[in-house]
C-alpha cells in the first residue's frame, strides 16, 4: 500500500488589525452613498407653474373675495325677509321687488360727484335718477341748484326738479318763482311740490294754495306735477283730494310700502340713511314703483316754452 503524502497545512487566517488612532486627529467619517434624485417630470412642472399662475392672479382673489362676501351677506341676512336686502355698498336695505332706483339731493348733500354717483353699482341696484330740490316758498333757490341740474345731466342721470311748498305762501306765486327758476326739457321727469308741514294754517287752507300751485304749473308745462309727501301727512291731509296725480311718499326702513292697495303712487322714498359714492353725507333712496318701461313713459315727451 503506496504512502500518502501528508497534506499541507492550511494559510492561518489573519484578523485585520486597526491602526492606532493619533492623538487629536478624528477618525474619518464613512462616506455615505447619496442615490441621485429623479428629474421632475415636465407634466408636474406645467402644473405647478399653472397653481402659482393661478394664486398670484388678482382675478382668482376677485373670485375668493367676492365668494366670501356673498357667504357673509347671507350669513348677515339669515331668518331676515328676502326680499328686502342689505346693500353693503348703499349700506341700507333695500326693497328687492324694484328695478328702478334713484336719489334726491339738495345744498344739504354739498358738492356731489355725479360721474361717480352714475357709475355706482352693486348687482342690479344702481342709480337711475335724481329729484334735485330747485326752490322753497317765493324767494329761496337751493344753492346748488343750477350746478347739480347741469352735472347731473351731463352724468347720465335721469332729472327731475321740486319745489318745498309753504302752506301760508300764495300757491300760484310758488309756481311762478318755481318755473322761473327750472326750465323743464324733454326726457326730463315731471315738475314735484314737496308738501310735509301745515306751517301753522288750516288743511283746507292749505289744499287751496296746494291746487293753485299744481293747476299753474300744469297749465304752463302740460304736465301732471308729482305730490310728493311722508305718508302720515299724507293720510292726514292729502288722501282723497290728489288722487288724479301722481304720488311720492316717504315711509323709511321698511319692507314694503304701508298704504291701501287703492293707492295709485309712482315712487317711495323707502331710506333717507344711503351712502352714495360721490356724495359725502347720506342721502334719500328711493323706488319707483314699475318696470323700465313705465318709467320712459312718466319722463316728460314734449314740453313748450313756458
Amino acid at each position: 500500500m503506496p504512502l500518502v503524502p501528508p497534506k499541507p497545512p492550511a494559510p492561518r487566517k489573519t484578523t485585520r488589525t486597526a491602526k492606532p488612532a493619533i492623538p487629536g486627529k478624528r477618525p474619518a467619517a464613512k462616506r455615505k452613498v447619496t442615490k441621485k434624485k429623479k428629474p421632475l417630470a415636465i407634466e408636474w412642472k406645467f402644473a405647478i407653474v399653472g397653481l402659482l399662475l393661478i394664486l398670484f392672479s388678482p382675478f382668482y382673489y376677485g373670485y375668493v373675495i367676492k365668494g366670501f362676501t356673498s357667504t357673509w351677506r347671507w350669513i348677515k341676512d339669515w331668518g331676515q325677509d328676502p326680499n328686502y336686502r342689505t346693500y353693503s355698498s348703499f349700506d341700507i336695505r333695500i326693497p328687492k321687488k324694484y328695478s328702478v332706483h334713484g336719489i334726491d339731493v339738495s345744498y344739504y348733500q354739498g358738492k356731489i360727484d355725479w360721474k361717480k354717483v352714475k357709475a355706482m353699482k352693486e348687482d342690479e341696484v344702481q342709480v337711475k335718477f335724481a329729484f334735485i330740490k330747485a326752490t322753497e316758498g317765493i324767494l329761496s333757490v337751493d344753492p346748488y341748484f343750477q350746478r347739480n341740474w347741469r352735472e347731473a345731466a351731463k352724468a347720465g342721470v335721469i332729472c327731475g326738479a321740486y319745489h318745498f311748498f309753504r302752506p301760508q305762501k300764495s300757491g300760484e306765486w310758488q309756481a311762478k318763482f318755481f318755473l322761473q327758476t327750472v326750465k323743464f326739457e324733454e326726457g326730463d321727469l315731471p315738475p314735484v311740490v314737496d308738501i310735509e308741514q301745515l306751517n301753522g294754517v288750516a288743511p283746507a287752507s292749505m289744499r287751496k294754495e296746494l291746487q293753485e300751485f299744481i293747476s299753474y304749473v300744469e297749465k304752463r308745462t302740460k304736465v301732471k306735477p308729482i305730490i310728493y309727501s311722508g305718508l302720515t301727512f299724507y293720510k292726514d291731509y292729502l288722501k282723497g283730494h290728489f288722487d288724479e296725480y301722481p304720488l311720492w311718499i316717504a315711509h323709511y326702513h321698511q319692507a314694503k310700502l304701508k298704504v291701501s292697495s287703492d293707492t295709485k303712487w309712482s315712487f317711495w322714498q323707502h331710506s333717507d340713511k344711503a351712502r352714495i359714492t360721490g356724495i359725502n353725507h347720506v342721502v334719500d333712496f328711493n323706488a319707483f314703483n314699475g318696470d323700465s318701461t313705465a318709467f320712459e313713459r312718466l319722463r316728460i315727451p314734449r314740453i313748450l316754452s313756458y
